[in-house]
């Protein structure tokens, strides 16, 4: 990278999302043309008022809105459609490698099932092989232990369409980590690594429930982690990496504006932090729009990013010889 700050220069970096949600970062013009599909929407009467729709008041209202959105998902060929446009468009962002949330069991009430779901992402997926994109199931916890359990017996069942991993993402200011315990000690036994959304829209006790409880590899946001010095020092004593997405806590008024987001905090503190773009096109942000603010809003020099970069390709899940190769590939440091 030159000395001439700009977006661009962030654009064609080749670069890592470990957070991005396949269904958050379906093209607003994709989106379009599914709406279309189905008849229209009378909140939705063109592209810009859809764009519009995508404003949030606060968490629970994002999550209002991404319920909204799933109802323009109906057919598994709708899936392989948003799969190839999403795909494309990371591709076009020099995005190499992507571990992706998407959560089925959301769309049970369509009488669509895990199997086919993951089977019609991954269709779209093959379709850009320009990017990897391997596929972390959502088992969203506002659907219960019980129904996880389910989840992850179903999507154990097409484990060969790139799964690699489970988290649980969803309204975490109600639905505590802890039950969840028992879902992801099967999970490991049946070889899927482990993230959980925490301190977002709960404080730091979400994030030593996860933790504690669920003993997973990865922290999804931990954006509050900081209400406890104690968690801090954890965190950064035993490396375990932090998912961050700046822009989107700031969408969802997580942390009121960038200036105060703690990100330059944490990684001064030595934690792992990675940066990610979470919902992209729910919250009309980017990976290069993160690192480029990153630098100019929070101080992080061009070798704090590339540190950055670093920290996603340790904290991914790709075997240890593709971690070295990519290190190469993208000249950072093991």
């Amino acid at each position: 990278m030159n000395n001439t700050s700009s977006i661009q220069t962030y654009e064609i970096l080749p670069k890592l999302e470990l957070h991005l949600h396949l269904e958050g970062a379906i093209p607003l013009d994709a989106l379009w043309a599914l709406v279309q599909k189905y008849g229209g929407h009378s909140d939705v009467p063109d592209l810009d008022a859809l764009r519009r729709r995508f404003t949030y008041r606060d968490f629970p209202h994002f999550i209002e809105t991404w319920v909204w959105k799933n109802q323009f998902l109906r057919e598994y060929e709708d899936f392989t459609f948003i799969a190839e446009a999403v795909a494309r468009n990371l591709a076009r962002q020099n995005i190499i490698y992507v571990e992706a949330f998407y959560s089925p069991a959301d769309f049970s009430s369509q009488g669509l099932e895990v199997q086919g779901i993951t089977q019609a992402i991954r269709k779209g997926l093959a379709r850009v092989p320009e990017v990897e994109v391997v596929l972390v199931i959502d088992l969203i916890r506002d659907l219960g232990p019980e129904r996880a359990a389910i989840t992850l017996a179903q999507v154990y069942e097409v484990r060969d369409q790139g799964v690699t991993g489970i988290g649980i993402g969803g309204s975490e200011q109600a639905f505590p980590p802890e039950p969840f315990a028992e879902v992801y000690e099967r999970a490991r036994t049946l070889g899927f690594h482990t993230a959980a959304h925490a301190g977002e829209a709960a404080g730091a006790e979400s994030i030593w429930g996860a933790i504690r409880a669920l003993h997973v590899e990865r922290i999804g946001h931990g954006t509050r982690a900081e209400e406890d010095p104690a968690l801090l020092d954890y965190l950064a004593e035993h490396q375990i990496p932090l998912e961050m997405c700046p822009l989107s806590n700031v969408c969802t008024g997580v942390v009121p504006s960038l200036d105060v987001h703690p990100i330059r905090r944490y990684f001064e503190r030595g934690l792992p932090v990675t940066v990610n773009s979470d919902d992209p096109k729910m919250f009309g942000n980017s990976l290069a729009e993160e690192y480029y603010l990153l630098e100019t809003r929070l101080g992080f020099t061009r070798e704090d990013i590339r540190t950055l970069i670093g920290n996603a390709v340790r904290a991914s899940w790709l075997p240890e010889d593709r971690k070295t190769k990519m290190s190469e590939t993208l000249k950072i440091k093991r």
